[in-house]
C-alpha cells in the first residue's frame, strides 16, 4: 500500500549534499507537513507515494537551499551607500551615523523584507542576521517563510536600539523568550565584535547564549587592526582572548576570521565554532583574505556569508560561492584547494553545521527540514553539459550557474518561489519606500558634509565645551624660577599632573573650520615613566572674536569628542588640506587665585623645538566673566615674574606657523 505524503518532486536531478555525496540523476523526494519523508529514484518513490502534489522538476537539480551564514539584513536600504572606503572609515565615519539617524523598528522591517525577496530568489532558505530592533527581523523573516538565526546586537557604546548595552541585553533576553522553539526562527546573542565589548559584555552575553541553549553570534579577528589592537590593549590576540573570557564554550558563529593563526584555528577546532567565510566583502573592504583551506583541513565547519549589501554589494550567494573557491586556488596557488563539490557543501550541509543547525537542514535527507531549491542548469552559459565526471555537476554550479538559475524555493514544505515569481512577499511598494528613504539619507549627508563640525557630531561623543577660553603664554628663559614662584606664591594648588603630548593639528581650505586637534596624552608618574594613555579630538574654532587690552581673551566654540580610532581613520575621514604635528611636555597645576580656577601649564615644545612657554588658562561659558578672568590672568603673570607686554594669544599651531 502506497503512504500518503503532501507532495512528491520527481524527474529531478537531486544532489543529498550528505557525507557521501549522494545523488540521484533521475531522482525523487517525497515531503510530509514540514519534512523530507523520503528521497531516492524516482520510479521507486512513485510506486511508494501518494502526493497530494506530484511535480515534475524537468531534470532540473534539486538541492539544499543555500545558507548565507552571515549578514545584516535592514542594511539592504544602505546598498551602494559610501562604497570604497576603509572599513573603520566606512563603519564609523559614514553608517552608524546614518544608523543613528535614520534606524528605527520600520526601517528594519523594510529592509528586512527587501532582503528576504533578495534571498529567495538567489536560492538562499536560511541566513544568520546580526542587527538591531532584531524581533522586528525576525517578525518580517518569519513572514516571509525563511529560516533565520535572528542576533541581537550588543554594543559597549549606545546604538539605535538600546541607549546602554545593559538594555540589549535586556532586547537579547526578550527575543530569546519570544522566539525560542519557533519553527522557523531561532533566536541568538550577538556581542559584535571583542573590540566593542566589554568583559562583563561578553560574561553576560555567553551566560544568557548558555543558559538557553542558543547560537552566540560574534565578528572575529576581521582585520589585521583589530587583530594589532587586541596585541597592544590586551597582549593577547582576538581568539585566545574570547577563549580566555568562556566566549568559545557557546554555540559560537564566528564571522570572517581572517585574521588568525594556526594556533588560534586549533582552538576553533576544539570548541566546535562555526566559522563564516565572507569573501566578497573582505575583499572590497581590503580586510584579507582568510584562511579558509587550513581551516578545512584542520576539520573546521566553515560556511559562506554575503555580509551585508553595504559591503558587498547584493545578496547573490551563488556569485559568494564561486569567489570562495576561486579566492582559495589564487591565494594558496593551488588550484585544487577548495573544489566545487567542497564549496558547494560549504553553501549547503557544512555550512548549516557552522551554523549549529546542521540536524534541521543543510541536506536532503529523511526527517529533515523541507528546505530545498530547483536549479535550470539548461541554460546558454551553462550549456554543454557533460557527465563523464560525476563531480560535473557540482562544477556547473559554482562555475557557471547563477542566481537566475533558481526556479523554485521551498522552505519548512512551502512553497516561496515558484517559476521565479516570489508568493511571499510583493516588493513593489517597498521600492518605492526605499528609494524615498535613500533621498532622506542623501540629504543627511550633503547637510553633513558640509562642515568639519557635523562631521565630528556625527561620529558620536562630542561635547561643547565653554565658549570663551582665556589663554595667554610667555616665553621662557628660566622655567624652574616659574615654578618655584608658584610653589612660593599665595596660590593655592588644586592639583599637579605630568603629560607628554602628541598633537596632531587638521587644518582646512576654508579657515572658519578652525584647527581640529588629534591628541594623544601620555600621564607621566612620579617615576617618569609613561602611563594611562588618553586619546582626544577637539575642535578649535577659527578666530579671536573679542580682544581685550590685556590680549587675553580667546572667543572660540570648542568641542571636545573621545578619539577611540586611529590617526589614520580620522585624517581619511576629514580629509584636511594640511596637517602641523607638534610634540610638548607638559607640567600642569590647577590652582585657586581670587577664588577662579585656572590652569598654569609650563610648556616646552621638542618638536619643533621652540622651546618654553608658561601658559595660563581658564574657560568660561559668560563673556562677562571671560573678561574678569582676563585681568586676573594678566595679574597671574606678574605674579610668577613674567610680563603681559611679551605675551601671546595664539595657540600653539599658530605659533609653529608663524616660525615656519
Amino acid at each position: 500500500m502506497a503512504g500518503k505524503i503532501d507532495t512528491l518532486l520527481t524527474n529531478a536531478y537531486v544532489l543529498c549534499m550528505d557525507d557521501a555525496f549522494t545523488s540521484f540523476e533521475n531522482g525523487a523526494v517525497a515531503i510530509l507537513d514540514d519534512q523530507i519523508h523520503a528521497v531516492g529514484d524516482s520510479a521507486k518513490l512513485e510506486k511508494s507515494f501518494t502526493a497530494k502534489e506530484v511535480i515534475d522538476c524537468g531534470g532540473r537539480v534539486l538541492m539544499p537551499g543555500l545558507i548565507n551564514a552571515h549578514t545584516h539584513l535592514p542594511m539592504n536600504l544602505l546598498r551602494g551607500l559610501a562604497d570604497d572606503l576603509r572599513l573603520d572609515v566606512w563603519l564609523l565615519g559614514y553608517v552608524m551615523p546614518v544608523e543613528r539617524e535614520f534606524v528605527n523598528p520600520e526601517f528594519v522591517r523594510l529592509g528586512t523584507s527587501l532582503a528576504c525577496a533578495e534571498l529567495i530568489q538567489s536560492g538562499v532558505t536560511t541566513f544568520v542576521d546580526m542587527y538591531y530592533f532584531e524581533d522586528h527581523v525576525a517578525e518580517a523573516a518569519s513572514e516571509a517563510g525563511l529560516r533565520g538565526i535572528c542576533c541581537q546586537t550588543i554594543l559597549k557604546f549606545p546604538s539605535p536600539d538600546a541607549a546602554s548595552y545593559e538594555e540589549a541585553l535586556v532586547a537579547s533576553e526578550n527575543l530569546i523568550k519570544k522566539w525560542k522553539d519557533h519553527p522557523l526562527i531561532t533566536p541568538a546573542v550577538a556581542p559584535h565584535a571583542a573590540y566593542t565589548s566589554t568583559v562583563d559584555i561578553l560574561d553576560q552575553a555567553t551566560a544568557m547564549a548558555q543558559k538557553h541553549d542558543v547560537p552566540l553570534a560574534i565578528h572575529v579577528s576581521e582585520t589585521a587592526q583589530e587583530v594589532e589592537d587586541s596585541l597592544r590593549e590586551l597582549d593577547i590576540p582576538v581568539v585566545p582572548y574570547l577563549e580566555g573570557q568562556n566566549v568559545l564554550k557557546s554555540k559560537v558563529i564566528a564571522a570572517h576570521c581572517v585574521h588568525i593563526d594556526e594556533r588560534e584555528m586549533h582552538t576553533l577546532h576544539k570548541y566546535n565554532v562555526g566559522v563564516v567565510h565572507n569573501p566578497t566583502s573582505n575583499l572590497k573592504l581590503s580586510s584579507g583574505v582568510a584562511p579558509i583551506n587550513r581551516m578545512l583541513e584542520l576539520g573546521i565547519d566553515v560556511g559562506i556569508g554575503t555580509d551585508g549589501v553595504s559591503s558587498n554589494n547584493d545578496l547573490d550567494m551563488f556569485e559568494e560561492v564561486r569567489l570562495a573557491a576561486l579566492l582559495a586556488k589564487g591565494s594558496s596557488g593551488d588550484p585544487t584547494a577548495v573544489p566545487a563539490k567542497m564549496a558547494v557543501a560549504m553553501a549547503t550541509s557544512m555550512g548549516a553545521r557552522s551554523i549549529h543547525l546542521g540536524d534541521q537542514t543543510g541536506t536532503i535527507a529523511k526527517g529533515k527540514k523541507a528546505d530545498m531549491i530547483l536549479v535550470d542548469l539548461k541554460t546558454l552559459h551553462n550549456s554543454p553539459q557533460f557527465r563523464n565526471d560525476p563531480d560535473s555537476v557540482y562544477a556547473q554550479l559554482v562555475y557557471a550557474a547563477k542566481s537566475t538559475d533558481v526556479t523554485d524555493v521551498m522552505v519548512n514544505g512551502k512553497w516561496l518561489m515558484r517559476s521565479r515569481e516570489l508568493l511571499t512577499i510583493d516588493v513593489s511598494k517597498m521600492l518605492i519606500e526605499a528609494q524615498i528613504l535613500a533621498e532622506k539619507i542623501d540629504q543627511f549627508l550633503d547637510k553633513r558634509e558640509q562642515s568639519v563640525y557635523s562631521k565630528l557630531i556625527a561620529i558620536g561623543g562630542a561635547e561643547e565645551q565653554e565658549s570663551y577660553e582665556v589663554q595667554v603664554k610667555v616665553k621662557l628663559d628660566d622655567p624652574q624660577a616659574v615654578i618655584d614662584k608658584l610653589h612660593q606664591s599665595e596660590l593655592e594648588i588644586l592639583y599637579f599632573r605630568h603629560y607628554h603630548e602628541y598633537d596632531t593639528y587638521f587644518e582646512f581650505e576654508d579657515p572658519e573650520e578652525g584647527w581640529l586637534r588629534y591628541r594623544e596624552d601620555e600621564f607621566i608618574n612620579q617615576n617618569g615613566d609613561a602611563e594611562n594613555i588618553r586619546y582626544r579630538l577637539t575642535l578649535i574654532g577659527p578666530k579671536r572674536e573679542r580682544h581685550f587690552p590685556q590680549d587675553v581673551l580667546l572667543s572660540r566654540s570648542r568641542f571636545i569628542a573621545p578619539a577611540p580610532h586611529s590617526l589614520r581613520f580620522y585624517r581619511e575621514y576629514f580629509e584636511p588640506s594640511s596637517e602641523t604635528f607638534i610634540e610638548k611636555d607638559r607640567q600642569r597645576w590647577k590652582v585657586r587665585y581670587h577664588d577662579i580656577e585656572f590652569f598654569i601649564n609650563v610648556d616646552r615644545l621638542d618638536e619643533p623645538a621652540l622651546g618654553t612657554f608658561l601658559e595660563v588658562k581658564s574657560r568660561t561659558w559668560s563673556l562677562e566673566d571671560a573678561e574678569k578672568k582676563a585681568q586676573i590672568a594678566d595679574d597671574l603673570l606678574r605674579l610668577l615674574g613674567s610680563f603681559p607686554s611679551k605675551s601671546e594669544t595664539l595657540d600653539y599651531v599658530q605659533i609653529v606657523g608663524s616660525k615656519s
